[in-house]
C-alpha cells in the first residue's frame, strides 16, 4: 500500500513538473513588455534594442503606404493590450491612427501618457516647412518631413530613444536594453562605413522620387533629389507636369526614378522611357519585400539597387 502511495506521489510530482516545464514560457512571456509600433521600422529599431525582453507587433506593413492604412478590429485589440506604443509622428499616422488610440479605450498609451513614445523627437528632421501650409500645397507635414528614419544616423537616434523608454519602464531590465543599443549601435557604425564607401562613387547623383520620402536618404549618402513625380505631395501626376519632369531630367542629365512600391509603375515608367532613365522600386519600410526582416537588410537592398541602376546608367 505505502508502495503505492508512494508511486501515486511520484507520477503526480511527474505530472507537475511537467505541466512546470509546459507553463514557464508563458510565465516569461508575461514578464516581457507588448508594444506596439505604428511602422515596420519602428518594429525594426525597438526590436534591436528590445531583444527577447519585449514582444512586438506593428501595425502598418512594409509594403504598405504608412499614410493610408486601412483600420481593423484586429488593430485595436493590439492596442488594448500594449505597454507602450512608438509612432513615427509628424503626423505621419494622422489619418488612421488617433482614432484607434482613442477607442482602444487603453490608457497607457493615450497621446501623453507615459506609454505613448513619439520616434521623431529623437531625429534630425528635415523639410519643415516655413510660414503657413495650406492644401493647396499638397499633403504637406507642417512638422516635416516624416520619413526620417531612411538615414542611418537617426536609426541610431531613434534606437537609443526606445532603449531609454524601455528601460525606463522595466529598470530590472534597463542594462539589457543600454547593452543591445551599444551592440547595435557598433553594428550600424560598422554597416555605414560599407554603405559609405559603396555610394562613394555616386556621390552628387541626380535622382527622381516619386514621393517625398527620401530626403534624409538623399542627404546621408550626398544624392541630388532634382524632382517628384508628383507635382505636389499626394496629389497624382498630370499630363503638364510629367512633360516638365522629362524636359528637367533631359536638361539635368537625371537617369533615376525612385518609387515607392505602392504607387502606380505607370507613369514613372513612361517618363523612364522618355528620359532614358532606370526606374527603380525602393523599399522605404522593412518587410517591404520578404528578404528585407530587419534595419540592416533595408539599406543593403536600398543600396544594392541604386549602385545597379546608376551603373547602368550614364
Amino acid at each position: 500500500m505505502k508502495i503505492r502511495t508512494l508511486d501515486v506521489f511520484t507520477r503526480w510530482a511527474g505530472i507537475g513538473m511537467v505541466l512546470m516545464v509546459l507553463f514557464l514560457p508563458s510565465i516569461a512571456e508575461a514578464k516581457k513588455l507588448n508594444v506596439v509600433t505604428a511602422t515596420t521600422d519602428m518594429a525594426a529599431l525597438t526590436q534591436e534594442v528590445g531583444g527577447d525582453r519585449v514582444n512586438i507587433e506593428s501595425i502598418a506593413k512594409g509594403y504598405q503606404d504608412p499614410h493610408f492604412v486601412e483600420a481593423k478590429p484586429s488593430f485595436l485589440l493590439k492596442l488594448r493590450q500594449a505597454d507602450l506604443l512608438v509612432v513615427v509622428g509628424l503626423q505621419l499616422e494622422i489619418g488612421w491612427l488617433p482614432p484607434l488610440i482613442t477607442q482602444s479605450g487603453n490608457p497607457r498609451i493615450q497621446v501623453g501618457a507615459n506609454g505613448y513614445l513619439d520616434a521623431s523627437q529623437f531625429a534630425e528632421i528635415l523639410e519643415v516647412p516655413q510660414g503657413t501650409v495650406t492644401r493647396a500645397q499638397g499633403d504637406v507635414h507642417p512638422l516635416g518631413n516624416p520619413h526620417y528614419w531612411l538615414d542611418p544616423d537617426n536609426g541610431r537616434r531613434i534606437a537609443r530613444g526606445i532603449a531609454g523608454k524601455l528601460a525606463e519602464m522595466d529598470p530590472s531590465d534597463g542594462q539589457y536594453f543600454q547593452d543591445r543599443f551599444q551592440d547595435f549601435d557598433k553594428r550600424l557604425t560598422a554597416a555605414e562605413q560599407k554603405w559609405d564607401a559603396e555610394m562613394k562613387p555616386y556621390r552628387g547623383r541626380k535622382i527622381v522620387t516619386y514621393h517625398r520620402s527620401a530626403p534624409n536618404f538623399a542627404k546621408h549618402f550626398n544624392l541630388d533629389v532634382i524632382a517628384y513625380v508628383e507635382p505636389r505631395p499626394g496629389i497624382p501626376p498630370t499630363p503638364s507636369h510629367t512633360l516638365e519632369l522629362i524636359q528637367q531630367m533631359k536638361r539635368e542629365n537625371c537617369h533615376v526614378i525612385l518609387v515607392e512600391p505602392y504607387f502606380d509603375l505607370k507613369t514613372p515608367q513612361s517618363v523612364g522611357r522618355e528620359a532614358n532613365a532606370q526606374v527603380v522600386v525602393y523599399l522605404p519600410s522593412v518587410g517591404g519585400e520578404k528578404q528585407v526582416t530587419n534595419y540592416f537588410d533595408l539599406f543593403d537592398y536600398d543600396i544594392g539597387l541604386l549602385i545597379k541602376a546608376f551603373s547602368a546608367t550614364p
